[in-house]
């Protein structure tokens, strides 16, 4: 064992002398690393320091966006009930506009039952009153479907029966039943007719 130990010492002394030392390993040289010296990172550190700044302004935005919405909430309900009322004062306008132009009819109505003339007399009264209810409709710009003498459309007409005539193209308005109206291009109610059949037509 001294034997051992003595090369060894030569040995070194002789790689000393020649200016190189003994091959070591760097990483033996090096001691552990010290968990407990070793530096923390700053960023959790600063996280936890930013960390209530950030909650206090995303919490303000979050009550503002929520403070926004409920107004918007506020003036929408507000604009709905504006246009609702609007609406419905704009319907009792025109309503009230069409009953004061029939009132003058009503009155003449009245007027005629308590008229003590003839029958010739009340009826003369009640066609007055037709041909001023017809002016009324008029200036509304109602107007009356064209019937007798017409080809039958479905769109306007409403068929009650058919009636043989020779001397009417078939398929054609041969009475009229009930009038129908029109409110501009606005079917209010389809005249209700009977439509002539020709026979002679029909089996050509």
């Amino acid at each position: 064992m001294l034997k051992q130990e003595a090369e060894f010492t030569a040995e070194e002394a002789e790689m000393a002398a020649r200016g190189k030392g003994p091959e070591i390993d760097p990483a033996a040289e090096l001691p552990p690393p010290d968990e407990e010296g070793l530096a923390s990172p700053a960023e959790p550190a600063e996280a936890e320091a930013i960390a209530p700044s950030e909650a206090e302004q995303l919490k303000a935005e979050r009550d503002q966006l929520l403070d926004r919405l409920a107004r918007l909430q506020a003036e929408f309900e507000n604009a709905r009930k504006r246009a609702e009322r609007e609406k419905n004062e704009h319907r009792e306008f025109v309503t009230g506009s069409v009953v004061e132009q029939f009132l003058p009819v009503l009155d003449n109505f009245e007027l005629a039952l308590k008229s003590k003339g003839s029958a010739e007399q009340l009826r003369s009264g009640v066609e007055l009153i037709v041909k001023q209810m017809e002016e009324v409709l008029n200036k509304m710009q109602v107007a009356v479907v064209p019937a007798v003498g017409e080809a039958f459309d479905p769109r306007v007409h409403e068929a009650l029966g058919t009636v043989d005539r020779d001397d009417m193209p078939d398929q054609h308005v041969a009475e009229e039943i009930r009038r129908g109206y029109k409110l501009r291009e606005r079917l209010i109610r389809p005249a209700l007719v009977r439509v002539a059949r020709n026979a002679k037509q029909v089996d050509e």
